[in-house]
């Protein structure tokens, strides 16, 4: 009875042991993004709705959409990349996103009413819905969300992407409304991020050709150093300034240089991209900020709002720039990014995510948040 009674003891003075072991093995619990956090609570409505409230109509657009269901996936918040999917879905796809592209614009009309104010679609959002639903697949091993976004790139690629002479199958900024005359071709080389181009290359071999037109736009649309919000295309002239923008950028163009800093440094394209767009660096090694606008390489209209400092961190970083990078951050520190500024608030999660490490992007495009590379939940 001694003798089996120990053994008994001596078994139950194991547990102690298992469970401290199962604890050291169990995943440490993840810090939280709270400039996400932040983000959601000001601009996302408890159904999934992102809203600019900045905006007369209180609008939404597909692109708000898509980037907060990257941020919630780099944040590992399901329950809001869940809600931004089925508001997305069925508001902006008609109920369904395996047959239609989501609408880039909704909102209240005039008449107070509220819905879809343009079904047009617009190739960069739904280019990172794609991405964020098969990444979200991956990451969190749920194939509805791997199926959904194979079926969204699938979709883009037939009703988004031209084949033009010299320049191959390329990105449309939408199914229609961008043919500018007979044989130009109205492009935006903000609507091309590089690492996402090589995920859905990855997963989808169609892709690819999209991979080389991107470089040959991002490139060959550059002017003297700086990246156009718009760029026109033929076969006959190459790229030329656009009649309607000429060679401005700004709001749209300011994504160029954050898509190409967060690039990973492995990535084929990166450094040549990086090279055509020094003339950014340039300017803000002068001006000690980015300006709120350039045309023809030259500033125009002043200082650029807090947001573009913060997109242009990752982008001055990659250029060995690391001491104008930390000016930037500077300046976000001095002049905050406005609470309800949408755009720039967005541009913030990219640019201060990506070099706080939320948020990485690996050779091939894959995302790399930092919950996973950490093995944290």
């Amino acid at each position: 009875m001694k003798r089996a009674l120990s053994g008994q003891m001596l078994r139950w003075a194991w547990w102690p042991c298992l469970l401290l072991l199962a604890s050291c093995q169990s995943p440490a619990p993840c810090p939280s993004w709270e400039a996400w956090e932040q983000f959601r609570a000001t601009f996302m409505s408890d159904d999934g709705r992102i809203i600019d409230r900045g905006s007369q109509d209180s609008r939404t657009v597909s692109e708000g959409q898509a980037y907060a269901m990257l941020f919630a996936l780099a944040a590992n918040d399901r329950p809001s990349f869940d809600r931004l999917l089925q508001w997305t879905e069925n508001n902006l796809a008609a109920g369904d996103l395996t047959a239609h592209l989501p609408a880039w614009l909704w909102g209240r009309a005039e008449d107070g009413s509220w819905g879809v104010l343009d079904d047009n679609a617009a190739s960069d959002a739904d280019t990172w819905m794609a991405y964020a639903l098969l990444e979200a697949g991956r990451l969190w091993g749920e194939a509805r969300y791997s199926a959904l976004g194979q079926l969204l790139a699938e979709r883009i690629l037939r009703e988004e992407v031209i084949e033009l002479e010299g320049l191959g199958n390329v990105l449309l900024p939408a199914p229609r409304g961008f043919q500018a005359g007979e044989e130009a071709w109205r492009l935006n080389p903000s609507y091309l991020p590089m690492p996402l181009l090589r995920r859905l290359a990855q997963s989808d071999a169609r892709w690819q050709p999209l991979v080389t037109s991107a470089r040959a736009v991002l490139i060959g649309s550059a002017v003297e150093g700086f990246a156009p919000d718009w760029t026109l295309y033929s076969s006959a002239k190459g790229f030329a300034p656009d009649p309607e923008y000429g060679t401005q950028g700004d709001y749209d163009a300011i994504r160029v240089y954050l898509w190409a800093g967060m690039t990973h440094p492995d990535d084929p394209a990166r450094n040549d991209v990086l090279a055509a767009l020094d003339g950014m660096e340039a300017v803000i090694r002068r001006d000690g900020l980015p300006p709120a606008q350039v045309d023809s390489g030259e500033p125009v209209q002043g200082a650029g709002p807090p947001g573009f400092s913060a997109a242009l961190i990752p982008y001055l970083i990659a250029r060995g720039a690391a001491d104008l990078a930390d000016q930037q951050a500077l300046r976000l520190v001095a002049r905050p990014v406005p609470e309800e500024a949408y755009y720039q608030q967005a541009l913030r999660l990219f640019g201060l995510g990506w070099q706080q490490g939320w948020l990485r992007f690996a050779p091939d495009g894959r995302l790399q948040p930092r919950w996973d590379r950490e093995g944290c939940r």
